[in-house]
């Protein structure tokens, strides 16, 4: 009898140390007022005018990002659209070399 394991690996999970969290945008009918933010887990409200409101930031999850859909569905808002951004990337320092490039 051998005492290995068998079963499938599974991904790695993303963590702070090494992935960054998917950002969102959600776009939705009407214009929400900036107070809505906190009710919906900080995410940064911005109203476009053409009637819309846009709710952007970083979802830590799938469960997190359906449980912001459910949230508009329980209060009667309806979504437009949903997308997934490019995370912002981090900036070098000042003066940092460019890579290959001769100091």
């Amino acid at each position: 009898m051998s005492t290995e394991d068998h079963t499938p690996a599974q991904p790695e999970a993303s963590t702070p140390g090494n992935a960054a969290v998917p950002e969102y945008e959600i776009r939705v009918a009407g214009h929400l007022a900036p107070r809505w933010s906190a009710w919906f887990d900080g995410l940064a409200i911005a109203t476009d005018d053409d009637g819309t409101t846009v709710l952007h930031g970083p979802v830590v999850d799938q469960a997190a990002l359906h449980g912001l859909i459910q949230k508009l569905r329980d209060v009667g808002i309806p979504l437009i659209s949903l997308t997934q951004v490019p995370s912002p990337t981090p900036t070098e320092p000042a003066g940092s070399p460019i890579p290959g490039e001769l100091t």
